[in-house]
């Protein structure tokens, strides 16, 4: 890029490969990082594009500057409220851009880690809920408070919801307050706290170890591990011992099996 290119010239979304980790990096640092247009765009895009890609095994969720993300971008929101229908279709369209994207990380065959520096807020700290894996530097701090400015977190409700405890995601969404990376990872927010400025360093790590796996038994877990979360109890464990059967009958189940077996290391197929 020019030196002297303004900074909105650079992509919004950086895309960087290295030995089957593809790591994604939010490029808007002046402004926070925010869920626009733009990066909700670029980051569907990518995402599109990995979950086609086999050489990619997992990915990683990074971002420029002293702030992971603020969530969406109010000020482009706020703009939409002089149209006809005082914003009403914009606000509907960008959210549901927004959950789309929410869902393709769930969706994607790889495995997604959110690698946070700073502070991810709102519809941030959404997209950190959202990735399979999450480690903090331990200056990290999450916040959903929407609750501050007249606007309930109802979105990045969805996200906390399925990862921490009902009281631990209410506490958040109602008090409005920053949580610091210690006590997300004692809530289930974030797997893991590091020194800060390591946590693209520990996400890269734990990434590579996942590389390192069958990408097909891998597609087939992350995919089983979200149906069967929907799922009753009884439901759960038909639909788990069906995948199963499937995964034993899978070229790498045999080729691990027999490897495990006979002492050696095994040759995944993918």
């Amino acid at each position: 890029m020019n030196a002297h290119a303004p900074p909105e010239a650079a992509p919004a979304l950086r895309r960087d490969d290295s030995d089957g980790i593809a790591v994604l990096t939010l490029n808007r640092p002046q402004s926070r990082n925010p869920l626009s247009e733009a990066m909700l765009a670029a980051l569907a895009e990518n995402f599109t594009a990995i979950a086609a890609d086999r050489s990619v095994k997992a990915v990683v969720l990074a971002a420029e500057g002293p702030v992971f993300c603020a969530g969406h971008d109010l000020k482009e929101m706020s703009a939409h409220r002089a149209d006809p229908d005082r914003g009403r279709a914009y606000f509907t369209d960008i959210l549901r851009r927004c959950s789309g994207v929410m869902q393709q990380i769930t969706a994607l065959p790889q495995p997604v880690i959110a690698a946070v520096e700073g502070t991810a807020t709102a519809a941030g700290c959404q997209l950190v809920a959202s990735c399979d894996l999450a480690v903090a530097g331990d200056g990290a701090r999450f916040c959903t408070p929407g609750v501050h400015i007249g606007l309930f977190c109802s979105t990045p409700m969805v996200a906390l919801t399925r990862n921490l405890s009902a009281k631990h995601a209410m506490e958040m969404l109602l008090l409005g307050e920053m949580v610091p990376a210690d006590e997300a990872a004692r809530m289930g927010l974030v797997n893991r706290v590091v020194a800060a400025g390591s946590a693209l360093a520990e996400a890269k790590r734990l990434a590579g170890v996942i590389a390192s796996k069958s990408s097909g038994t891998i597609r087939i877990g992350k995919r089983a591990f979200y149906e069967q979360r929907e799922m009753g109890l009884a439901e759960a464990y038909d639909h788990a011992s069906a995948v199963m059967v499937e995964n034993m009958l899978a070229r790498d189940a045999e080729e691990g099996i027999g490897a495990f077996v006979e002492k050696r290391a095994p040759v995944w197929e993918g």
